[in-house]
């Protein structure tokens, strides 16, 4: 009967690490930097880029114009619901844990029941580490006289992508192919 217990207690063990590493994960930064390129003149490819970033929440804070960057800020929230789900989540596992160690080590009485208690921290902090203030980079790696152009953006993988999804058809952007091609 100890086995089943002792089992148990391992694999409550690494469903926590595995919680861990989830918590790490998403609240991770993942900038990234991607060419894309258009067949359009750079004002009017600029121009849609920045109309949409500020229609997402994007607020423009200037740039430089000898290195022709413009700079972006917004403040990403985390999710309440996914806060709410971990620390579920990470309450019933301490309470899972509490009982196995209860059931290990009896002499300890209720006391690892206590454990349970941790739940709170987990959505606490997932909603520090996940609640930042972003940036976003654009650069004209071309010149402004230039039939095409051709931009180096820096910013959140994720937005990346829905410049890619929302963007792509009314600017023509075609990027380097290494935002799909790289892992998640």
């Amino acid at each position: 009967m100890q086995s089943s217990y002792i089992s148990t207690f391992t694999l409550t063990i690494l469903l926590a690490i595995g919680l861990a590493f989830f918590l790490r994960a998403a609240s991770k930064d993942r900038t990234t930097v991607v060419n894309i390129s258009s067949p359009l003149p750079p004002l009017p490819v600029l121009e849609g880029l920045s109309a949409w970033l500020e229609e997402r929440g994007w607020r423009g804070e200037g740039g430089d114009a000898d290195r022709r960057i413009l700079k972006f800020n917004g403040t990403v929230s985390s999710s309440p619901a996914l806060a709410i789900f971990l620390s579920l989540l990470c309450g019933l596992g301490g309470a899972c844990l509490g009982l196995v160690v209860f059931q290990l080590y009896p002499g300890l009485s209720w006391w690892p029941l206590i454990l349970a208690g941790l739940g709170p921290f987990a959505g606490m902090f997932y909603r520090t580490r996940s609640s930042r203030q972003e940036s976003l980079e654009i650069r004209l790696i071309s010149s402004f006289n230039d039939a095409e152009t051709v931009l180096r953006i820096r910013a959140h993988r994720d937005e990346l992508i829905a410049i890619d999804a929302e963007l792509s058809k009314r600017l023509k952007l075609a990027s380097d192919a290494s935002l799909t091609s790289s892992p998640i």
